[in-house]
């Protein structure tokens, strides 16, 4: 088992890079010509000190990740980029490189090629259930946070901190404005699509937002059962696993004691999103010391009142008006008018100031969000709310190129 910490002891960060071609921006399935050992056969991870590049569900994905969860986040912004720029460098001798943001622009579910090696029975499993090549499976480039506890208590307590922070994330991060080269007036369509991808088994995702349980036998009951059931008909092999099917925006880990956090979208450079991490986790760590709002109250949030504030922030992004009293007490909102997310989060990070230690380009990162809003706020307003295929593979581009350089975009 692995070793057990406590509470914002350790993290682990996870970004998700999708595969282009150099040319034209098109979908280049090819994670399997980097990731490759000495006698070059295609393996499913490679460590490079402290980072790890690691394959994905499709074969134009390729994952970063903090190799072992990191006591401190200081450095893994420039580490990060380092590994963007190190493959890069790699892929460009087949004339491709890496994009970030959560969606691609304009791909299309069919050019989804999925991962045909190791553990590849797992995804042809889904692949046969759920049909892996819409936008929800293929077409998602996420940050996954990864944080951990060290028993019940500790679950219970960060279990419901969580549970507040969900809903907004989308109004923090969203970067996914474009769904085959339209504007579709949403600036989170990765959650969109990841919110509706599992329904043909509605167990596997839920409501996205998790249900209010705080023990392990509790969760066991309530989400890991339920799962196990639903799928056995479909997985007569007993491939799939409940524990790695949950699907729900933030997922409990017990055999190895940590909660990942799933409901980031990939910003356009890794300072982006590293000052993002740290705001959600300077955030959840005065929700878990009960400074605004005491446990028990923390606790009795509703998935009736958290999951419609999700699909707001999911469809307007930053503007969303936020009303729910146990969410505006959770971002120590004191103003007696309705605030937009924006504002809420502006709150937390004057507050709260998450990356005053930081990298100058973390530092940058928040000053943009504050005054500029989304990665796609500003995508949406650089493309001038009339996108052709050109304009938009020229913003692409710039976004490709500045992602190693830790570059932010101010639109």
């Amino acid at each position: 088992m692995a070793a057990r910490f406590s509470l914002f002891e350790r993290f682990g960060v996870e970004l998700e890079y999708m595969i282009v071609q150099r040319a034209d921006l098109r979908v280049a399935p090819w994670s399997d010509r980097v990731l490759v050992d000495p006698a070059g056969l295609p393996i499913s991870d490679i460590e490079r000190g402290s980072v790890t590049w690691s394959n994905e569900l499709t074969a134009h994905v390729i994952e970063l990740k903090t190799t072992d969860p990191v006591a401190s986040l200081d450095g893994y912004a420039a580490a990060f980029a380092a590994e963007v720029g190190e493959l890069n460098r790699r892929f460009a001798a087949h004339d491709a490189m890496l994009l970030p943001t959560a969606m691609h622009p304009s791909m299309r579910p069919e050019e989804a090629v999925l991962w045909a090696h190791d553990n590849n029975d797992i995804y042809a499993a889904f692949d046969r259930i759920f049909d892996c090549h819409g936008h929800g499976w293929s077409n998602l480039q996420s940050v996954h946070l990864n944080l951990p506890f060290a028993d019940d208590a500790e679950f219970a307590r960060l279990h419901a901190a969580i549970r507040l922070v969900l809903p907004l994330l989308p109004a923090l991060a969203a970067s996914s404005p474009l769904v085959e080269n339209r504007l579709t007036g949403w600036p989170d369509n990765r959650l969109a699509f990841y919110r509706q991808n599992s329904a043909k088994l509605a167990e596997l995702c839920g409501r996205v937002i998790p249900e209010p349980v705080y023990t392990e036998a509790d969760y066991h009951r309530a989400i890991f059962e339920p799962i196990g059931r639903v799928l056995a008909p479909h997985d007569p092999a007993g491939v799939l696993e409940p524990v790695f099917s949950n699907s729900r925006g933030a997922i409990a880990r017990f055999d190895r004691g940590s909660i990942e956090i799933r409901l980031l979208d990939l910003q356009e450079c890794p300072a982006a999103d590293l000052a993002i991490v740290r705001t959600v986790v300077a955030l959840l760590r005065e929700l878990v010391a009960e400074a605004l709002l005491p446990l028990a109250e923390q606790q009795a949030a509703t998935v009736d009142e958290l999951a419609p504030v999700f699909h707001f922030c999911v469809e307007q992004g930053d503007a969303a008006r936020i009303t729910v009293p146990v969410l505006l007490k959770a971002f120590g909102w004191k103003g007696d008018e309705t605030p937009t997310a924006h504002e809420l989060w502006g709150t937390v990070m004057a507050r709260l100031q998450p990356v005053a230690d930081a990298s100058p380009a973390e530092q940058s990162a928040q000053q943009t969000y504050l005054e500029q809003g989304t990665l796609a706020r500003r995508i949406t307003q650089a493309l001038a709310h009339s996108p052709t295929p050109e304009t938009i593979t020229a913003l692409y581009r710039q976004l490709a190129e500045g992602a190693a350089e830790n570059r932010i975009f101010r639109g």
